[in-house]
């Protein structure tokens, strides 16, 4: 496999996408993945034997999804269970008045935001806050989950592209064993191999990696827009308007920890409740998920880097501290951790999902035009309304695919 048809760099729902598209080509294909396993940044383990999702999680937009059908086929069970926030009467550690209140100044936000997207020019999502306002901390923690940033990072152009139906399934076994399970019979996935640098300079492309040199006529990019800007993969000459597009498109960060409840009957199954709703350094809990023995704990944003700073422990010791907050020190002996992720300290990641900073919302498109009819480019990153999702990402490793079969047959 050192002389290819077509390179697919990273097997994320992505390049699994794309290589699914030209299976079924008179192409030789090779997909090149750094990490031990395929999926990226959907990730699914067993531990007590429970699967736990260690990213993505969420079939968003389930109702025109095209992941749906396609895990379904699977074998797999698709639970449409709603998510507790969107169930105003599921967050537990709010009155009914807060409940209303949160929710009319989240709507008075989005209203603001809608306006500002329509209006010549862009800014950030943070000047639309009411400072001072009780909510102002809780919204930005939000932003913080959502968009894996504070709304100051996160373009209001951009955050108003995102397209979302607001329904939102779960897969019971795992969203991370779906995308996985979606890698074609017989495609050729070589892991444990990076690509470090990617020459456009010759007849063929050439991509280096530690298992030998890989030539090709074209290449499809799937790999997070924090490893293009790092430098993680080398694209030779360099290509200024990508690196320009993957800095404007900065992976954020959302990290999880699963704990493992003594006594899950003590709490309601699919409940929620925030650590502290007066500050955005907060997190939000969701209270057994789908019935299990678990508390899923998120954070996002400068918080979630500040844990992960503190090494390994941090962001669980402060789940569990938070919690205590609110269900009282007996709380200790009733949970243990079963897992923590770490996105931003993984290489090959480096973060979560993309946002784009403000006035950057045009990079989406920079990012995912092809180059010279062999270099193409899929990734959420390059999703223009379905970005941050695993869905949009297999879109677009489709579309790129696509795109490569029309400049190759």
């Amino acid at each position: 496999m050192t002389e290819v048809d077509v390179a697919v760099i990273g097997a994320g729902a992505a390049g699994l996408a794309a290589v699914s598209v030209l299976a079924a080509a008179p192409l030789r294909v090779v997909v090149l993945e750094a990490q031990g396993r395929i999926g990226g940044r959907a990730h699914t383990v067993s531990l007590d034997g429970l699967p736990l999702d260690l990213g993505c999680e969420w079939l968003h937009s389930a109702d025109r999804n095209p992941l749906v059908e396609k895990i379904a086929a699977l074998g797999l069970t698709i639970d449409k269970t709603p998510p507790p926030w969107a169930n105003p009467g599921a967050t537990a550690n709010f009155s009914a008045a807060e409940r209303q209140a949160y929710g009319e100044a989240f709507a008075a936000f989005d209203e603001r935001i809608e306006t500002a997207a329509g209006e010549a020019g862009d800014r950030p999502a943070s000047d639309l806050l009411e400072l001072g306002d009780r909510w102002t901390p809780l919204l930005n923690a939000f932003s913080a989950y959502y968009n894996g940033a504070e709304f100051d990072q996160v373009s209001v152009k951009d955050y108003a592209a995102y397209d979302d139906s607001e329904l939102n399934w779960r897969v019971a076994e795992g969203y991370g064993a779906g995308i996985a399970g979606l890698a074609p019979r017989g495609a050729r996935i070589i892991d444990n191999c990076p690509v470090s640098v990617l020459r456009h300079d010759g007849a063929l492309l050439s991509l280096e990696t530690p298992k030998g040199v890989v030539r090709a006529r074209a290449a499809i990019v799937c790999v997070p827009t924090a490893v293009l800007a790092a430098g993680g993969l080398r694209i030779l000459p360099e290509l200024p308007d990508k690196l320009a597009a993957a800095e404007g498109l900065p992976l954020g960060l959302a990290d999880k920890v699963f704990l493992k409840l003594e006594e899950p009957d003590a709490f309601a199954a699919e409940s929620m409740v925030y650590g502290a709703p007066g500050r955005t350094a907060t997190g939000a809990y969701h209270l057994r998920p789908l019935g299990r023995p678990v508390i899923e704990a998120f954070f996002g944003g400068a918080h979630a880097r500040a844990l992960e700073a503190e090494g390994p422990g941090g962001s669980a010791a402060f789940a569990i501290d938070e919690l205590v907050g609110i269900y009282g020190t007996g709380l200790r002996r009733r949970v243990s951790v079963l897992a923590q992720t770490a996105w931003a300290a993984d290489p090959w990641a480096r973060g979560s999902y993309s946002h784009a900073l403000p006035g950057r919302a045009g990079e989406r498109a920079v990012l995912a035009a092809p180059v010279d009819g062999r270099l193409f480019f899929a990734g959420e990153a390059c999703s223009p309304h379905a970005f941050s999702t695993a869905h949009g990402a297999w879109e677009t490793g489709e579309r790129a695919a696509s795109e490569v079969l029309a400049a190759l047959l």
